[in-house]
């Protein structure tokens, strides 16, 4: 591979749908804090050079982390929301790093991410013209409901897809593609939204439905037990 791949990791949000003391991020899993399981799936892959980590600039747990020393952990700083905190994270990123390198965004509330489900998206992507993200088609059955519950409709799930992280785009492209999704008020979502908003096709490459975003308190124990999976498989 001629380019180099790089991790951004958007980490100043807060979790409020979780109700702890402490950003979600930061809270224990298995003995290790989430934040610290997630850099470990990135910085063990040997394609990834270095992972940007955007912060709140009042963060008081950084420092307790397993890689808050390490070389290859640059943090900048996070913005109030996640575009912003991943823009931040490009725009730093491009004092060392060329406009034709891949960049992989990754949620930190992803711990469970595969070393297989990582090499696959890279080597899927490396020669791709856009890049693309991991996900999974949809698999239940949807409804439209009103704002008191109440059921509309059946959505057709045929084409569906939940989209995960990482996502992974040419640095140029995708620092682009957010600042016009900025000056238009579009919404952005994710990396994807914003590449597709400027008109390009993202590649969708399906990954293990194991890679949860931890969002809620149930989800916790859910990764507890795809962690404990992971080690035993290993």
């Amino acid at each position: 591979m001629s380019v180099r791949c790089w991790a951004v990791v958007p980490a100043a949000g807060v979790g409020r749908r979780m109700g702890g003391d402490i950003p979600k991020q930061y809270l224990d899993l298995s003995g290790r804090r989430i934040i610290d399981h997630t850099l470990s799936r990135l910085l063990s892959h040997p394609r990834i050079t270095a992972v940007y980590v955007a912060l709140s600039e009042d963060d008081a747990y950084w420092e307790l982390c397993d890689y808050a020393s390490d070389p290859r952990v640059i943090r900048v700083a996070g913005g109030e929301a996640r575009y912003q905190s991943v823009l931040n994270a490009l725009n730093s990123l491009l004092e060392q790093a060329s406009d034709d390198d891949w960049v992989l965004v990754h949620d930190a509330a992803r711990p469970c991410l595969s070393d297989a489900d990582l090499s696959r998206l890279i080597e899927t992507l490396h020669e791709h013209p856009v890049g693309g993200l991991l996900g999974v088609p949809v698999s239940d059955t949807l409804k439209w409901v009103d704002s008191a519950n109440g059921v509309d409709a059946t959505v057709s799930r045929e084409g569906l897809w939940r989209a995960f992280t990482p996502q992974m785009f040419r640095l140029g492209l995708l620092i682009s593609s957010i600042q016009a999704a900025i000056l238009s008020d579009a919404t952005i979502t994710d990396e994807a939204g914003a590449m597709e908003l400027s008109g390009y096709t993202p590649k969708i490459v399906e990954g293990e439905s194991t890679n949860i975003k931890i969002t809620r308190p149930g989800d916790m124990q859910l990764a507890r037990l795809y962690l404990q999976k992971g080690i035993s498989n290993s």
